[in-house]
């Protein structure tokens, strides 16, 4: 099953992460995009929330100083951009692999396209670590630790439900119950031409 490799490769780039466990650290894609290339991204699009689930931790130091805050929000910026970019791309690649499935007279889309599902996946990987980590910490109460283990609980039957999902859609993709699309974000606010605030700088 699909998801049962995406999950395995979210949860290897997470431990890789936390050997260092430093957002400067440099990156290495494990899978080469000519031989595995849905591996290929699913390894870097983790990577990319990985590194984004520390930076979030970070700007929200009440102690952070004003000017590395914002070099962090421009980073922050540039990386919900790969988000989306990696998004994309794996939905192109799916769109690909099923582009010989005829969609039905009757199939439907979507609420949401396969890859962004795969981008909550991912997401909730990452919960899944760390509240992994506050329900075994051993410096925290019994009652922290007991609540984040109920939350961790729900977190672990989301994952169950939502790989079910993403691997039934695909499924109902390739024989046709279903269809998908790739829609572009069309990200205002980086861009030099529609953001007005950056059009009146040059």
């Amino acid at each position: 099953m699909f998801s049962t490799k995406a999950n395995k490769i979210f949860q290897d780039v997470i431990e890789k992460y936390h050997v260092i466990n430093t957002v400067d650290q440099s990156f290495v894609n494990s899978y080469h995009k000519d031989a595995n290339l849905l591996e290929h991204l699913l390894y870097r699009k983790s990577w990319i929330d990985t590194v984004q689930w520390h930076y979030e931790d970070i700007i929200r130091d009440p102690q952070i100083d004003p000017v590395a805050a914002l070099k962090l929000k421009r980073q922050i910026d540039a990386s919900n951009q790969d988000r989306t970019d990696m998004v994309e791309y794996i939905d192109g690649y799916f769109l690909e692999k099923y582009g010989d499935a005829s969609p039905k007279a009757e199939a439907t889309i979507n609420t949401e396209s396969p890859a962004w599902g795969v981008d909550r996946l991912s997401i909730l990987a990452l919960k899944i670590f760390h509240m992994n980590e506050e329900a075994t910490r051993a410096d925290a109460s019994s009652e922290h630790k007991a609540a984040c283990q109920t939350k961790l609980n729900i977190l672990l039957e989301q994952r169950v439900d939502l790989s079910t999902a993403i691997d039934t859609l695909l499924e109902d993709i390739s024989k046709g119950d279903k269809y998908m699309k790739v829609y572009k974000q069309m990200k205002m606010y980086n861009d030099d031409e529609l953001n007005p605030v950056l059009r009146s700088q040059k």
